[in-house]
């Protein structure tokens, strides 16, 4: 077991293994195409789902992810194993699969901590860290910003308060390119805790884990004048890092989507605004009553934020509902696998009815 707590096994996981006495636990880390690649108390080796596994799942989302801890039998020449169950996630990154319409798929499960990057030069957005802020929350991961670059930000205290304005409470970490320690980001860096780092092209998320990890594990390239870098890597994998924390870098967290947002967490005061408008179903736009609106009038609530929740909202499936039809809709949605909430409710009831 040791080289799996190495790669983040804890008890949540080794009590959830006991239900398959006959199967071995162990972690999806790398992935390509239908082949995955998992670390086991044999080490690492290739593995596949099982035919009855692929038969029984309809879903793509039910299939393993990087990052997921699994159940594994062996084949015969102990070189390749066969995946016959997905241990419960604790938090999961998921985008609208690709050819696929109406499906969803995972593509990072079990990560602790997900570093949100911006650098402080031209590629500074707001609103771009309100959409990760979003989907972060929505994971199950806890999201920390990281500004890049800030030697190259002529006014730093006023980025900040911008960011702390629209950070919904979030950690906040400021690094640049002459901080060889990063102490506030190891800080969060522990033996066996799963991070990872997205953020847009040229904020520098290379050049930050090259240092973390002490040698170049991916490559950088050159910005353009448009403050842009190219994408530079294409492999879903994790590393460990010297510190004992495992990275998971995947392509596809760049390619996050919002239609699986936390409009609740990232927006809190625009729902607390929201509670006190005159209409239930307010949608903040030219409603009587509107204390969202008011708010923006009064210079409370910046225009853009609003602007921002309002796109973001329409783009995911939340379009036209109220603050607290959405969170109805995330329970049903986290509960869907038990009949949501009405499932919850009848389960509970029945347990009620055995203690007594």
């Amino acid at each position: 077991m040791d080289e799996l707590v190495k790669y983040g096994l804890g008890e949540r996981f080794k009590n959830e293994a006991t239900l398959y006495p006959e199967l071995i636990i162990a972690r999806v880390i790398s992935q390509s195409k239908k082949l995955y690649k998992i670390v086991a108390d044999k080490g690492e080796m290739l593995a596949e789902v099982s035919g009855k596994f692929r038969y029984e799942s309809s879903e793509l989302f039910e299939y393993p992810a990087v990052g997921d801890f699994v159940m594994v039998s062996f084949e015969r020449d102990d070189e390749r194993a066969v995946i016959h169950k997905v241990l419960t996630r604790k938090s999961s990154f998921e985008r609208t699969a690709v050819g696929v319409k109406g499906q969803r798929q995972v593509i990072a499960a079990n990560i602790d901590y997900i570093f949100i990057c911006m650098s402080l030069n031209n590629n500074f957005n707001l609103s771009r860290i309100e959409r990760y802020l979003s989907v972060a929350y929505n994971s199950g991961a806890v999201p920390v910003i990281v500004l890049t670059k800030s030697d190259l930000c002529d006014n730093l205290d006023m980025a900040m308060a911008e960011i702390e304005s629209a950070s919904a409470f979030t950690d906040i970490i400021v690094t640049s390119a002459y901080d060889e320690t990063n102490e506030e980001l190891l800080r969060y860096l522990k033996p066996g805790i799963t991070v990872s780092f997205i953020g847009s092209s040229g904020v520098g998320k290379s050049t930050l884990v090259n240092k973390l990890a002490g040698k170049e594990i991916f490559t950088t390239s050159e910005i353009g004048k448009d403050d842009k870098g190219r994408h530079t890597t294409s492999k879903r994998e994790m590393i460990l890092l010297p510190g004992g924390a495992i990275l998971m870098d995947t392509p596809g967290m760049r390619e996050l989507g919002v239609e699986s947002v936390n409009l609740s967490a990232s927006f809190a005061d625009i729902d607390e605004l929201a509670k006190q408008c005159k209409f239930s179903n307010c949608t903040h736009n030219k409603e009587p009553g509107c204390a969202v609106l008011k708010a923006v009038d009064e210079g409370i609530l910046d225009v853009r934020r609003l602007e921002n929740y309002i796109k973001l909202k329409k783009e995911a499936k939340y379009d036209g509902l109220s603050s607290k039809e959405i969170e109805t809709e995330k329970s049903e949605e986290m509960f869907k696998d038990v009949g949501g909430m009405k499932g919850v409710k009848k389960h509970l009831k029945e347990n009620n009815k055995r203690k007594y």
